[in-house]
């Protein structure tokens, strides 16, 4: 667990039920020599860029937490810098509780899942939102209403002991394909059979 994440978790009430709970060792990632955790590697940027949804957290100006999915082709949460990350805000049910969330506190969380690998990317940023530049419509969709860029502050990839494998039609497509064509090859030579005792 890197520095930067740490320094943002580990606050004096989380370190206090740590020691409660037998967990004080975490102290060693607060240690002044540690740092990271804040600069993407090729590694979180190649994952961030493969994801095809992710969790997002806001906080409303009344103190609640609210958790959105987002959705979308591989590649529509963009890395465009070393510590910052970019995705176009489309249309949706128009309640537009996150946006109202970021206008009056820009913290926000991702958790980026991948099932199929058991792995878990958090991320903790500020927010930034702006309008879709008129010279980048080629890179943003033509039905952005605007663009929601993070300034990375910390992430850390989680343990993967209690995500669910889980894989996706197109994840799962070959082998649905050969299963398929199993099945239907069974059911011919089961009606041949039967065809032959009648």
């Amino acid at each position: 667990m890197a520095y930067a994440f740490s320094k943002i978790a580990f606050t004096p009430s989380v370190r206090d039920q740590q020691d409660k709970n037998g967990a004080g060792n975490y102290a060693r990632f607060l240690a002044d020599d540690r740092t990271g955790g804040d600069v993407l590697t090729e590694r979180e940027a190649a994952f961030i860029q493969s994801s095809d949804g992710f969790y997002q957290a806001t906080v409303s100006e009344t103190g609640w937490p609210y958790v959105q999915f987002r959705g979308g082709a591989a590649g529509f949460l963009r890395v465009i810098g070393p510590s910052a990350i970019a995705y176009a805000d489309l249309r949706g049910n128009r309640q537009y509780i996150s946006l109202g969330n970021l206008t009056r506190n820009d913290r926000i969380s991702l958790i980026i899942m991948n099932y199929a690998l058991a792995q878990r990317l958090k991320i903790w940023g500020r927010v930034e939102v702006s309008e879709v530049p008129s010279s980048a419509t080629d890179i943003w969709p033509a039905t952005a209403e605007r663009i929601i860029t993070i300034t990375i502050e910390a992430f850390d990839w989680n343990c993967p002991s209690h995500i669910p494998r889980r894989l996706t039609e197109e994840e799962f497509g070959g082998e649905i394909a050969v299963l398929r064509e199993e099945n239907n090859r069974l059911r011919r030579a089961l009606s041949e059979r039967q065809a032959g005792t009648e």
